[in-house]
């Protein structure tokens, strides 16, 4: 059993934007080091396409037992164009897969908060989207994405039949719903499960299993359920009916994408994907932001850091447990905001437009 060095954080900046927005958390990260003594242990390695080139696969073997022994692993974003052709198991994205599934990183969260200095930066109306405060809980290691059977193969008449399985088990479906309950506890008390308990039978184990575990251990969190097509059409009717959403690695996938746009940027919104506790308390985990490696903007020194730096306070919440420094982070940011300055991707009328280091070198002065 490899043991977990808990202030080791393992820095992966992978593809597109990636390296640029974690060259930010990076900077953020030693200021903790030098004025706060939190004694942070960081390495970096190549994971994605980057990896693919150096190496022909997207993440290697002694990158992947790093990441079993960090305490926090840091992504930035890994995929592009450039990889499109690669084969399907030799991809960027496969070594995403790989380290949430052999890392047993079952449960994804990612909050989608509209800030109230950028709520003109929404396509809602201001009174729609003023005050969003959304956390989405994601089942990240079941599903469709890893059932089996899957593949492509040849059939008669010279077609071909993809296939890929949509199947959980009682026992994946109440380990992610009891981090939505714990996590409602500390909110506003209230959980929506989404699934497609109308036509798939796996939607409605889901529903079940959900229902049960509620009225078993959390009968105090008010639960509702919700199709996942009606979940998509709520949340740009009227999104602020949601507290936490609980729904499965497919619907999670859309549904979190789509929730991150009513706040106007997906350069603003952070993850994290978590693992159970081992016996010491301490759990494996990544965090990373939710924007991608966009590759149009790469090298132009104008994306967004502000997710990756709010992932990293995740990282201090929920891994390091340094909640006080957490929140000294995330009002750094507010205050960055407050002060009007913008990357390029929120700019608005009277801001001042500022680059990628700007930004972090901004959030940093904050900080102090």
């Amino acid at each position: 059993m490899i043991k977990l060095k808990k202030k080791k954080i393992l820095l992966l900046p992978g593809d597109g934007i990636g390296p640029e927005v974690t060259d930010e958390v990076k900077k953020i990260i030693n200021w903790f080091n030098d004025k706060k003594s939190l004694g942070f242990e960081t390495d970096e390695e190549l994971v994605g396409g980057c990896s693919y080139d150096k190496h022909g696969t997207p993440i290697t073997d002694e990158v992947f037992y790093k990441a079993l022994e960090s305490g926090v692993i840091m992504l930035g974003a890994v995929g592009g164009p450039k990889w499109e052709s690669v084969e399907f198991d030799k991809k960027p994205e496969r070594a995403l897969l790989k380290l949430r599934k052999e890392l047993k990183l079952f449960a994804n969260l990612r909050p989608a908060i509209c800030f109230k200095q950028l709520v003109d930066a929404s396509t809602l109306k201001p009174e729609i989207i003023s005050g969003l405060d959304i956390m989405i809980v994601r089942e990240l290691t079941g599903g469709v994405y890893f059932g089996e059977p899957r593949g492509i193969k040849p059939i008669e008449n010279g077609e071909r039949k993809g296939v890929n399985t949509h199947t959980y088990t009682s026992s994946e479906i109440v380990r992610v719903a009891r981090i939505a309950f714990d996590l409602a506890r500390k909110r506003s008390n209230k959980v929506i499960s989404c699934e497609k308990s109308n036509v798939m039978e796996a939607g409605q184990l889901w529903k079940e299993e959900v229902q049960a575990l509620h009225d078993k251990d959390y009968k105090d969190v008010n639960l509702d359920h919700m199709l996942a097509d009606n979940c998509a059409m709520q949340l740009v009717r009227n999104p602020k009916q949601f507290d936490v959403i609980l729904t499965d690695n497919l619907f999670g996938d859309m549904l979190s994408d789509e929730a991150s746009m009513l706040t106007g940027s997906l350069g603003l919104l952070p993850s994290a994907s978590l693992g159970a506790k081992n016996k010491d308390g301490d759990m494996r985990a990544m965090y990373e932001p939710i924007h991608g490696s966009a590759p149009d903007i790469a090298g132009k020194g104008i994306a967004n850091p502000i997710a990756s730096v709010l992932s990293f306070a995740m990282a201090l919440r929920y891994s390091l447990d340094l909640d006080k420094e957490a929140e000294v982070l995330e009002k750094a940011v507010q205050d960055v905001l407050n002060d009007g300055l913008r990357t390029k991707d929120i700019l608005s009328e009277g801001m001042k437009e500022v680059s990628t280091s700007q930004m972090g070198d901004a959030i940093i002065s904050k900080l102090q």
